[in-house]
């Protein structure tokens, strides 16, 4: 069988600015992304299929089955089972909306023969999703990679540890004098990621492969770092997908960070208004602000963008892609891919000074920013303008 996560286009532009530049299975909440559940849950190899533009970098896959799975879906043993059960050119819906298809085409399409199910389901739809669903994703995830396994020991005496068995260790892990405490939530950490000095860290939290935690850094619950992400000061019930940077002092809260985002020193967001009503955040399928109807909500920012010094996120601020950021105040709640400036307005980022940039960016950790990845970021542009 042939394992495809389609993205349905709706779902697709309800989730930018993070699917500007990957598919919805790209998205990372708890430890893994959503392709990588699926391929735990699975035993195969998934593949994406998703907007035209970004297709010559993630490359759908057909055979004479396929079984098409809705992208946004967060996978159970329960779905998987009743997938597998599917007849062909069959059918599994929920409230109306398309779970699976088993077909011999290439194609998603909804067919006569249809089975409606009452299983418990979850999905990815909002950008808020991913912080609100990260703590439950945390402990599923950790679930499936730790079965049957066991963990490296804690390579430091000096740390303190509290519920060691709600902690995993993988190979390579380097961690001094720090806090592990484990007592209200798993705590996961990544082969060869780094624990510094005097960081505290409390489950549920997920450090990726390559991560650091930096000298006193303070990791509040449902949390995930990512691969090659660095990260200090305090971070509460927040994601950065991988190679994202948010090494100093500054607060990050109930936030989803991209690929290659840097928030300068003493960056602060705001999670929660003043008058403790609910949060609106900008929606692009809506093309306007919509009501979150969440209390807690912070940052939302695209791949490729970044944050000066001192500067001061308003609650609930989404930004695109590739945004230079900085100034004193709070810039805009709504900040377009490829805006430069700040509280006292916003230019255009010329295209090819963006493009310097991320090739620098990347080259850092001896990564090239190659031709697909280029067009890519200037269909973005062209979108946004």
């Amino acid at each position: 069988m042939n394992y495809i996560l389609f993205d349905n286009p709706q779902d697709w532009k309800n989730l930018l600015p993070l699917t500007f530049t990957r598919p919805i299975s790209g998205l990372r909440v708890g430890i893994l992304t959503l392709a990588e559940k699926w391929e735990k849950y699975l035993g195969n190899s998934v593949y994406p299929l998703t907007e035209p533009y970004l297709q010559t970098k993630f490359i759908p896959q057909f055979a004479q089955e396929n079984l098409f799975i809705n992208s946004a879906l967060l996978p159970t043993w329960d779905l998987v089972a009743a997938f597998k059960n599917l007849s062909l050119e069959q059918a599994l819906l929920f409230d109306g909306k398309l779970l699976a298809l088993k077909t011999t085409q290439s194609n998603v399409y909804i067919p006569e023969n249809q089975l409606v199910t009452d299983l418990a389901i979850e999905f990815i739809q909002l950008p808020t999703d991913i912080f609100r669903l990260n703590g439950s994703q945390i402990q599923a995830d950790f679930a499936l990679l730790t079965k049957g396994r066991d963990s490296y020991p804690i390579p430091d005496r000096h740390t303190i540890v509290y519920n060691p068995e709600n902690i995993f260790i993988e190979d390579g892990v380097k961690m001094k004098a720090c806090i592990l405490n484990a007592e209200n939530g798993v705590i996961y950490l990544g082969k060869n990621a780094q624990v510094s000095e005097g960081a505290i860290i409390q489950g549920n939290f997920a450090l990726g492969e390559g991560a650091v935690v930096n000298l006193g850094g303070k990791m509040r619950p449902n949390t995930t770092i990512g691969p090659y992400c660095k990260v200090g000061g305090e971070v509460s019930n927040s994601v950065l997908f991988a190679h994202s940077n948010k090494s100093h002092e500054g607060f990050l809260g109930n936030s989803v960070l991209g690929e290659w985002c840097n928030l300068g020193a003493d960056t602060n967001n705001s999670n929660l208004k003043n008058n403790y009503s609910s949060v609106k955040i900008w929606n692009y399928q809506q093309a306007d602000y919509v009501d979150t109807g969440l209390q807690f909500c912070g940052l939302i920012m695209g791949d490729h963008s970044k944050a000066g010094i001192n500067t001061m996120f308003n609650t609930g601020t989404v930004i695109g892609v590739s945004a230079n950021i900085f100034g004193g105040g709070f810039p805009p709640k709504f900040i377009p891919s490829f805006a430069w400036g700040g509280s006292e307005g916003l230019t255009v980022y010329n295209f090819e000074k963006s493009l310097e940039t991320a090739i620098k960016v990347l080259s850092r950790r001896q990564i090239e920013l190659g031709v697909i990845d280029r067009d890519i970021l200037h269909t973005i542009f062209n979108f946004e303008k």
